[in-house]
């Protein structure tokens, strides 16, 4: 039987990624650095939780214990949430152990000591299918798998510390507004193609009708200044998966879509046709002005 071990630094990812060690029939080991952490994972469904007490230490400054624990424990793949911590940690851990790495990777499988998947390439206007024979490390985003349930079966303690020559001598958060993009389920987003700031007024109004959050293109923030910069979707911005993203003048240019590359539904709202998020980049759109059909659209929400 395969054995695999799970990660993420954000909780409620776990559970998902335990699913998909489960569909490939294995022993599922989850990693908690922290006594709290494991606290929370204790209904996660996996076969055994490793406690760890690594402190102050970020999880990518633990690569190296990490690593083995994995040697260790004579694990086949490990499986890490898609974050920006967890990319760190899962491409440091590939390193240590010399084994075959797929960063981001989109509707895995793992059978007979294989795991295959697809990746987004050349800014997500081609899907490559990859596969890694042997031992691996990937990383999956979040809402690929439903979350498993259930009392781990059972729980160890490991020894898990980070780098000594990494330390952590202060944390400031960085400050937000409004609903975070990444976690809602429905998104509202304006482009260059919004005529006047005051415009942005119609998104936020459509947001607040379907309890969903606002977002931008990268111009919107970077250029214009007119929302925060971790408001924007993009390769180099956010990259997020709601059941819903609604764009109003967005063109949908490569760098932007793949931001919602994985949005189970897309609809845009254009004034030209032949836009690529039109042609291309939705599910249905609408051919006209943000202005006359945004207010139209938020006072049919809010009927429901």
């Amino acid at each position: 039987m395969a054995h695999i071990l799970v990660y993420s630094d954000v909780n409620s990812r776990v559970a998902e990624l335990v699913t998909f060690a489960q569909s490939a029939g294995a022993d599922v080991d989850v990693l908690a650095l922290s006594p709290a952490q494991a606290e929370e994972l204790a209904e996660c469904g996996a076969t055994t939780l490793l406690t760890a007490d690594s402190g102050d230490a970020t999880p990518e400054s633990c690569a190296s214990s990490v690593a083995d624990v994995v040697t260790s424990r004579n694990v086949d793949l490990v499986v890490i949430g898609s974050t920006a911590r967890g990319l760190d940690l899962a491409a440091q851990l590939a390193g240590y152990l010399g084994w075959g790495y797929g960063a981001d990777v989109t509707n895995p499988s793992y059978a007979d000591g294989v795991v295959t998947f697809e990746r987004s390439t050349y800014g997500g206007t081609v899907m490559s299918e990859q596969k890694i024979e042997g031992h691996g490390v990937i990383t999956i985003g979040r809402g690929s798998f439903a979350a498993a349930s259930g009392a781990v079966s059972a729980t160890e303690s490991v020894d898990v510390h980070g780098d000594e020559r990494i330390r952590v001598v202060g944390r400031e958060e960085i400050p937000t507004q409004g609903v975070d993009i990444t976690s809602a389920e429905r998104v509202v987003s304006v482009g260059m193609g919004t005529p006047a700031e005051e415009d942005i007024q119609i998104a936020r109004d459509m947001a607040d009708a379907m309890n969903g959050a606002i977002a931008c293109s990268r111009g919107v923030a970077e250029e214009r200044n007119w929302l925060p910069m971790d408001s924007y979707v993009g390769i180099s911005g956010k990259v997020i998966q709601p059941k819903l993203y609604l764009a109003m003048g967005i063109s949908g240019q490569v760098q932007h879509m793949y931001g919602v590359r994985d949005a189970k539904t897309i609809v845009a709202v254009n004034t030209d046709k032949n836009a690529p998020i039109c042609t291309r980049g939705s599910d249905y759109f609408i051919v006209g002005d943000m202005k006359e059909y945004g207010p139209l659209i938020t006072a049919e929400i809010s009927k429901l």
